[in-house]
């Protein structure tokens, strides 16, 4: 559908402004940003002002972009010193509270899907695959909810949510692409599939601390005299961090 670059550039600076100010708009009447920006989505799609995208690999990278920018948010807007006291509570709930939500929510559609006739029956492990994409909250749309309607949280529920939502993205990143593996070899040995998720949530939180780390070292001892390069060089790190784990 697209001619040049030009285009292409056209079209996304369209996108990202009407985006930008759904956001505005959503963030006064309480609506999450993501629902808003899913709806721009289907409004400029084939289904709306016939806008054509089919590239699973541009795709994936494009989102593999988004998820290190969203993951880097996560932990960026969460204090240490308000989730210390509720630590245990957090990661329980952001590790195996995300593991029984998928569980649950998993076996709800492969019930559904096999009590409707006439529709495309999905396995038990699809139907895993569907909850686990699902089964992970965002802080950002949470307390932006939260903070337009003036709703405070006493007490330690909402650095327990923080910290909940801020960190939950890992544990549901790990059991997609588990579920995808193990989908795609037509099977996985229940032990391995344990290991390779404990060992990719050990490695992921040893790096992201030690690179986390060295990164604030680095960028506060980074002289650079044009100060609007700072972000550049945060993202930088980030993609790095991201990448290299």
């Amino acid at each position: 559908m697209f001619h040049n670059a030009e285009e292409v550039l056209l079209i996304c600076s369209v996108i990202l402004f009407v985006s930008i100010l759904a956001g505005k708009a959503g963030f006064r009447v309480g609506l999450p940003a993501l629902l808003l920006f899913l709806g721009i989505g289907m409004l400029f799609g084939s289904d709306g002002l016939g806008l054509q995208f089919s590239n699973p690999q541009i795709a994936q990278f494009i989102g593999m972009i988004a998820l290190s920018i969203i993951l880097f948010s996560g932990g960026m807007d969460t204090k240490l010193s308000e989730i210390k006291p509720i630590a245990s509570q957090g990661v329980v709930l952001a590790t195996l509270g995300v593991l029984v939500t998928t569980a649950i929510t998993g076996y709800f559609i492969f019930w559904l899907t096999g009590l409707v006739a006439g529709y495309e029956t999905l396995t038990l492990a699809e139907s895993l695959l569907m909850a686990a994409v699902m089964s992970s909250t965002d802080s950002a749309s949470v307390f932006s909810i939260l903070r337009s309607k003036g709703v405070y949280l006493k007490q330690r529920l909402r650095p327990t949510l923080e910290l909940e939502s801020g960190s939950n993205d890992p544990m549901a990143y790990m059991l997609t692409i588990i579920l995808i593996a193990y989908i795609q070899s037509n099977g996985m040995n229940f032990l391995d599939g344990a290991i390779s998720l404990a060992v990719q949530l050990i490695l992921g939180l040893i790096a992201g601390y030690i690179l986390g780390k060295v990164s604030v070292w680095i960028i506060n001892r980074v002289n650079v005299e044009n100060q609007s390069l700072y972000p550049i060089l945060l993202l930088a790190v980030i993609f790095f961090i991201f990448s290299i784990t």
